[in-house]
């Protein structure tokens, strides 16, 4: 009976533990990869590295009521493929105008949408490919980097320079 016991015991806490894995996971925080170039020098910054992808934490307290600011680095699902998950930076928020440095097109974004770009002008599709993305696609704020040890540190929310809006 001890064996039994025990074996139960530890599929309880093995079940638990899964359980509020998932649930912060989900609901407030997790931890994923940077994938490409799109965002370098901010991640990614060195290809010649045996480590080639930073490892970001994403924070998703701010979906709950679409708080974002310009700058802020967040993660989406493609509006062009739902399987496809990009990171990029906010440049224009809902209602704001907005110059399209590429095309030089004023642009009003709509409501619940918001303009997104890497920060490598580049090697980046974004909304200037896309256009605006809703916001209901935002998955999370990118708040720091946890990996590789010698980059660990907070995301800054800055806009770049090169990009004026209205």
């Amino acid at each position: 009976m001890g064996t039994r016991n025990f074996v139960w015991s530890f599929t309880k806490k093995f079940i638990t533990f899964g359980l509020i894995t998932v649930t912060v996971s989900d609901r407030y925080v997790t931890v994923v990869p940077v994938r490409g170039g799109s965002m370098s020098p901010t991640f990614n910054p060195k290809t010649d590295s045996l480590i080639k992808d930073d490892y970001v934490l994403v924070e998703k307290l701010c979906l709950q009521k679409y708080k974002f600011s310009h700058g802020d680095v967040v993660i989406f699902r493609s509006p062009l493929d739902y399987k496809e998950t990009h990171i990029k930076r906010i440049i224009a928020l809902p209602g704001e105008w907005f110059v399209n440095r590429q095309s030089h097109d004023v642009l009003k974004i709509p409501e619940g949408h918001c303009w997104v770009e890497g920060d490598n002008v580049v090697s980046s599709s974004d909304s200037k490919s896309y256009g605006p993305i809703p916001l209901g696609l935002i998955r999370g704020r990118v708040t720091h980097v946890v990996w590789p040890p010698q980059r660990i540190g907070a995301v800054k929310s800055t806009t770049p320079e090169r990009l004026p809006s209205l």
